[in-house]
């Protein structure tokens, strides 16, 4: 019989999926029957989306105080989606044998989306790919720790909680200052690689 290959399981921690109003919209979404599938392929949807708002920044389609508002929240409802579909999927009981695809390939088209968008927005796009190809990079180091049989790490600073609000954030100042995003994915750069150094430090420890 051949070994398990897969990842060792491991489950981003996240407080929100404590609260109330996140149980009580799970619960109304496995009443409906809504795949947490579908609510990771919605979660790509809206990261398009707002990706797409963002590349359209100084293009004279809306004000540009409206695309990085609009941008801001893609992340956020992103987020949602990232959240709602593992409540649904582990507390609802609708997970199935696609799921942990369905969990790990739609974030990284949505790190995609949004940080190449936002790099745009921000009048380097070039930044906007060296955010993305650095959020790869620590998705890869934590499955690599799973697949030698560690935890998988979700250790921060540029986790993609972090790397989301530091992209909201920069969105939003963007509407009062033009370099503030352009800051932010300086930053989301700089503490991603940070992490990146230190998931692959925590991980060579753990080895034995």
């Amino acid at each position: 019989m051949e070994a398990d290959q897969s990842p060792t399981p491991s489950r981003r921690p996240l407080k929100t999926r404590s609260h109330r109003w996140a149980q009580v919209l799970a619960s109304g979404l496995v009443k409906m029957r809504v795949s947490p599938n579908a609510i990771s392929v919605a979660g790509i949807g809206i990261a398009l989306l707002g990706g797409t708002i963002l590349w359209s920044t100084g293009r004279g389609w809306l004000p540009n105080g409206l695309v990085l508002f609009l941008g801001a929240t893609c992340v956020q409802l992103r987020l949602l989606c990232n959240m709602l579909d593992g409540l649904v999927a582990v507390e609802g009981g609708l997970k199935s044998k696609a799921g942990d695809l369905f969990n790990e390939l739609p974030d990284r088209l949505e790190d995609l989306f949004l940080l190449v968008g936002a790099g745009y927005a921000s009048g380097s796009v070039e930044l906007g790919w060296l955010c993305t190809a650095l959020a790869l990079l620590t998705a890869y180091v934590r499955a690599l720790g799973g697949w030698l049989g560690q935890p998988q790490d979700f250790c921060g600073p540029g986790a993609k909680p972090h790397r989301m609000f530091f992209l909201t954030v920069g969105c939003l100042a963007g509407i009062f200052h033009p370099m503030a995003l352009r800051w932010s994915l300086w930053l989301i750069a700089l503490v991603t690689l940070v992490t990146v150094v230190r998931r692959t430090v925590r991980l060579y420890r753990q080895l034995p």
